[in-house]
């Protein structure tokens, strides 16, 4: 103990962390290194943004943790909370900086670190800090999440801290029993400790400190808002968010991820904002180097590679989570984004990012003249985009073009989160005027690419071709429309269905038999393709589950698809012309 109290009285790790990354003796991915520079350029220039760096402030919110703060469960039981250099560096600059008026200079946190890295104690800690120890009456400090079994996970590791600390269990009042307890009170300064959620129906909370679990998981901004919106009558209210990386890029939380990745490289000036955003350098690759493991893990960084375990959450648990991703292939979605901080298009994707890119190829398709193909039209609406898809079967080649409002363009870019107007100039997509796809430049395009290739037949997706076939019949288009089913059933007309669709372009990526044009439009569809399955296994694209638009896929299957069929019913041809004897 004694020990422990003279490293945090006497030195200031928390700007030690900074050097020690900086310097490069510590491994730390991209948006750590700039938030460490942030905190050593601050530390220069700050004054003159009336900033202060208070050891003293930062030392006793650490020597909190270390002296009066118990670990629970497993082999940490009870053992005393000494603070990682990461764990130093967030608690020290949360409590160290403030501002000319003494006031805490952070008021948002954002910390985004693997799986298993211990944010969730770590940031219990800091409420119960905020409650007994940051000199504020009546503070009022909440778990807060969308659900209230989500924000009773974390409260339960402030309980937990409570019962193993002598000094806490003395001065602290639980209200409840053993997995019952609801309330953390500190009689001394008329402070609570308490869990709140979105579907409590409280109104009016007024945090001091409010500690918001898996940001990931939030679909909306209500409890970051009503946290936000108590604050305004607190001194110095300090919001901290942790999360994994997600999968969602229209979130609140990628909004967050991307804020505090700004802000720590200095893209951004907010002096309010402190950002701790675990991350991989471009180029990484968890599942083939295990040096870079450290980046996101930040607590495994203190064991060695050759150890079985070697720090939290362990080489040994993340080697069996790398390899189960490589046998199933469903899992490595969640693998890289739960376990190396890796952003995904989609919780479980359709297919992976290095399956698709081995098959992405740069080709003009005027190689492609004169050669039998067959077409896949995903038609839209006002706001999804218009995919037409082209696969040569003899050539085991494909494209896809895109059409978009051109009205709404900017607009919703900013929605997809995607650059639909650099897209435009690159020629990737198409964007005629007004607010919805005009069909009559479909058909236009249609025609054209009658004239270049022998296109066998378009298949289509029902929904709105009334209004597709008398713009062809305007253009003088004469291609053959063949139904294709879009979920579990088949087309009456052609039999074709899309869990067949999607299983021959499904084999011919993973196998490599096909080469598709680059498009990132195309690129971005594939990455955010989700799938559903009946009883029987039978799949279908989810668009309501899929992140982004997959028109450009579903597309492409159809294509596929009725070559496949094509091809199916000439072998069958082929069988009964000259049948086998036996």
């Amino acid at each position: 103990m004694s020990k422990s109290k003279s490293q945090t009285s006497t030195s200031d790790r928390a700007t030690a962390y900074a050097q020690e990354v900086t310097a490069g003796r510590i491994v730390a991915g991209p948006d750590i290194r700039n938030a460490c520079r942030r905190h050593l350029d601050d530390l220069k220039t700050g004054a003159g943004r009336g900033l202060v760096w208070d050891v003293d402030s930062a030392t006793r919110a650490i020597g909190y943790f270390e002296e009066v703060l118990c670990l629970n469960g497993g082999e940490f039981e009870g053992q005393p909370f000494l603070l990682h250099p990461w764990q130093a560096f967030i608690v020290g600059s949360l409590f160290g900086w403030k501002g000319q008026d003494g006031h805490r200079r952070f008021r948002t946190a954002y910390i985004e670190t693997a799986k298993g890295s211990g944010k969730s104690p770590l940031v219990a800690g800091i409420g119960l800090y905020g409650m007994t120890s940051d000199k504020e009456p009546r503070a009022e400090i909440y778990a807060a999440a969308t659900k209230k079994d989500q924000a009773m996970i974390l409260f339960r590791d402030a309980v937990s801290m409570v019962d193993q600390s002598a000094a806490l269990a003395a001065r602290i009042e639980k209200t409840g029993r053993g997995e019952k307890v609801w309330n953390l009170a500190h009689p001394a300064s008329g402070s609570f400790f308490r869990a709140i959620s979105a579907d409590d129906g409280q109104s009016g909370p007024r945090p001091h400190v409010a500690l918001l679990d898996e940001i990931h998981e939030h679909k909306t901004r209500m409890v970051v808002d009503m946290m936000r919106a108590g604050t305004k009558s607190r001194r110095q209210a300090l919001i901290v968010m942790i999360t994994n990386s997600g999968h969602d890029k229209t979130s609140i939380c990628f909004d967050y991820h991307e804020y505090a990745r700004a802000v720590s490289a200095g893209t951004k000036q907010d002096d309010s904002f402190f950002g701790f955003v675990c991350s991989l350098d471009d180029g990484d690759d968890p599942f083939q180097d295990e040096a870079c493991w450290h980046k996101v893990n930040p607590s495994l960084a203190f064991g060695k590679p050759g150890d079985s375990n070697g720090g939290v959450p362990g080489y040994k648990y993340l080697r069996e989570q790398v390899t189960e991703a490589r046998g199933m292939p469903s899992k490595e979605s969640t693998v890289r984004r739960l376990n190396f901080c890796q952003w995904v298009d989609a919780e479980n994707p359709w297919i992976s990012g290095p399956v698709w890119m081995r098959c992405e190829r740069e080709f003009d398709i005027e190689e492609l003249l004169g050669e039998p193909c067959f077409g896949g039209l995903d038609l839209s609406g006002s706001r999804d985009l218009t995919a037409l898809a082209l696969y040569f079967p003899t050539q085991r080649r494909a494209f896809v073009e895109f059409w978009t409002p051109g009205d709404s363009l900017y607009d919703r870019a900013r929605v997809d989160q995607v650059p639909y107007d650099a897209w435009l100039r690159e020629g990737y997509i198409h964007a005629p005027p007004g607010m919805a796809v005009n069909y009559a430049f479909v058909a236009q395009r249609i025609g054209e690419l009658t004239q270049m290739f022998q296109l066998n037949g378009i298949a289509f997706d029902p929904y709105r071709i009334k209004y597709m076939t008398p713009e062809l019949d305007a253009e003088g288009v004469m291609v053959e429309l063949v139904s294709h089913g879009q979920g579990y059933a088949k087309s009456q007309q052609s039999g074709l269905w899309m869990p067949r669709s999607i299983e021959l372009l499904e084999t011919l990526l993973t196998e490599q038999q096909i080469e598709i044009k680059a498009n990132p439009c195309l690129r971005w569809n594939a990455a955010g393709a989700v799938l559903d399955a009946d009883q029987k296994d039978n799949r279908i694209f989810a668009k309501r589950k899929s992140t982004g638009r997959i028109d450009g896929i579903v597309a492409l299957a159809m294509a596929v698809g009725a070559a496949g069929e094509q091809e199916g019913s000439a072998n069958i041809d082929a069988f009964l012309m000259d049948p086998i004897i036996v």
